[in-house]
């Protein structure tokens, strides 16, 4: 067991180190060789934030370790809008870019459906994991030709001015992958010996612990961004992740991987709908005003900590389930749902009477 968990805690440390020299030494060869910063932007800070669940999500399907997989990607996108979000808005309000709201966020719901309805039959097959993969290449395009994403470009600030570290960056680039592939070995060997150990399945460690892990570079770029004050930098990163996760972490995952992948029960039980639920909460609180507010992302925050523990106790077989169950369907989400009315209703009156008022 001990060594299980320094294997973890050693590959989640190299995936990090090794996302942090692959988006640097790429960001700098790509401005170097002339390539606009809103591309690098769109394409190599969009995957190096969202490296470590590439390397691991790929790394567990060819190991036939599927359960992980697509529970790294599901709880990625559910701790991204819960925790990430929640901690970024308590520090301080986030601004709502309205791209986001009219072709980001919706995209973001769409592909997450997209993978659900294709994952009820227990399996992603290698055809639509190449769907999926083929939506990346076209939600890029898209955003390339309008040329319109200024969350991604605000981490390439730093333009390569000397071309000649161009072979040093190569090095580190070449370094970064290598650190990522290493890494993700350690991590997935380490999260199915303790998965194996305490008698749950590899999906709940994914969906929790490999999930937290390998979300800590989009933790660094939001909670920094909303510290720095760039409001609107930190929702973008998190749209944008879980759209990157879900395109092109989940369908390589799914196309590589011989014969696609299994999808767990659990995950469609609880896992899909969670990120379901949450990613289409964001489509409302987000429309009806400009800004997230503090008590909002309070809110995200407490329902991340509750889906952990609810995730937890149905991986052991806790006693209490059965009360959590009745507790989440008949106190929990109607007044969630009657709160979300609620504040929707409210921001939009007020976006009325201001209009009204000019």
């Amino acid at each position: 067991m001990g060594a299980a968990i320094a294997g973890l805690i050693g590959g989640l440390a190299l995936l990090l180190l090794g996302a942090e020299f692959l988006v640097g030494a790429a960001s700098r060869i790509a401005l170097a060789l002339g390539i606009p910063p809103l591309v690098v932007g769109l394409t190599v800070v969009a995957f190096g934030t969202s490296a470590p669940e590439l390397a691991v999500s790929l790394r567990a399907a060819l190991d036939s370790s599927a359960d992980l997989a697509v529970g790294n990607v599901v709880g990625s996108n559910i701790f991204n809008v819960l925790f990430i979000l929640g901690v970024s808005a308590l520090m301080a309000p986030l601004a709502v870019p309205p791209q986001l709201v009219r072709r980001d966020i919706p995209v973001m719901i769409g592909v997450a459906l997209l993978a659900f309805l294709w994952s009820l039959d227990g399996r992603l097959g290698r055809g639509e994991g190449a769907l999926l993969a083929g939506g990346l290449v076209a939600y890029l395009g898209v955003l390339v030709r309008l040329g319109s994403d200024g969350s991604a470009v605000a981490t390439t600030g730093q333009a390569a001015e000397t071309p000649t570290r161009t072979w040093r960056d190569a090095l580190l680039l070449v370094a970064g992958l290598f650190l990522l592939t290493t890494g993700a070995r350690l991590l997935v060997d380490g999260a199915v010996a303790i998965a194996t150990a305490i008698g749950v399945g590899p999906a709940v460690i994914g969906v929790t612990i490999v999930a937290a892990g390998t979300s800590l570079p989009e933790v660094a770029t939001s909670v920094l961004a909303a510290r720095r004050g760039h409001r609107e930098i930190a929702l973008g990163n998190i749209v944008g992740s879980n759209i990157f996760n879900v395109l092109s972490v989940l369908g390589l995952s799914t196309l590589l991987a011989p014969g696609g992948v299994a999808v767990a029960p659990d995950l469609l039980r609880t896992g899909f709908p969670v990120m379901l639920a949450v990613s289409g909460a964001l489509l409302p609180v987000c429309a009806s005003r400009s800004s997230i507010a503090r008590w909002e992302g309070f809110f995200f925050f407490l329902g991340y900590l509750g889906f952990t523990a609810y995730t937890v106790a149905v991986a052991i077989a806790h006693p209490t389930v059965p009360l959590l169950d009745r507790l989440i369907l008949w106190v929990i989400l109607p007044i969630a749902l009657v709160a979300l009315i609620v504040d929707v209703a409210i921001r939009h009156r007020r976006r009325r009477a201001q209009l009204n008022g000019r």
